[in-house]
């Protein structure tokens, strides 16, 4: 099993391509078939798999739940870092704070138009802390 740390600094609200990072680092780890697995350690940002090709589908993405869970909403008690605040945390539990996928052959066993992002929720500029753990089959001695 090898785990490593990511740090990536977003620039607000936004979602963030990570997959050459994971890339990399399933190629660095040796591992040839097994199982990555990325945890993100933050209650405002989550994780998600999606459409890599058309960037429409992101934009898409962030109006749907723009619409679904509103800034400043009256409704929230929580707002002690912003009207972002509550609807950051929101969002982040709608969506996911960890992700697995298959590795095989020594790469990510996914779709042709998968990608793998980091869902910054918050409208300022934040780093963001993950873990990535790999196990399984090596192919280094």
């Amino acid at each position: 099993m090898k785990q490593y740390t990511l740090d990536i600094q977003t620039q607000g609200r936004s979602i963030v391509d990570i997959s050459a990072e994971i890339d990399r680092l399933v190629d660095q780890s040796g591992v040839s078939n097994g199982l990555c697995h990325i945890f993100i350690h933050h209650t405002s940002a989550s994780l998600i798999i999606t459409e890599n090709a058309d960037s429409n589908v992101r934009r898409d993405l962030e109006t749907y739940i723009s619409r679904l869970v509103q800034d400043g909403d009256p409704a929230y008690l929580h707002d002690a870092e912003g009207p972002d605040d509550m609807a950051a945390h929101i969002r982040s539990i709608l969506t996911q704070s960890e992700i697995s996928i298959p590795v095989g052959n020594g790469v990510l066993a996914m779709g042709t138009w998968q990608g793998i992002y980091l869902w910054e929720h918050r409208t300022s500029p934040h780093r963001r802390h993950l873990t990535v753990t790999l196990q399984g089959n090596s192919t280094s001695y």
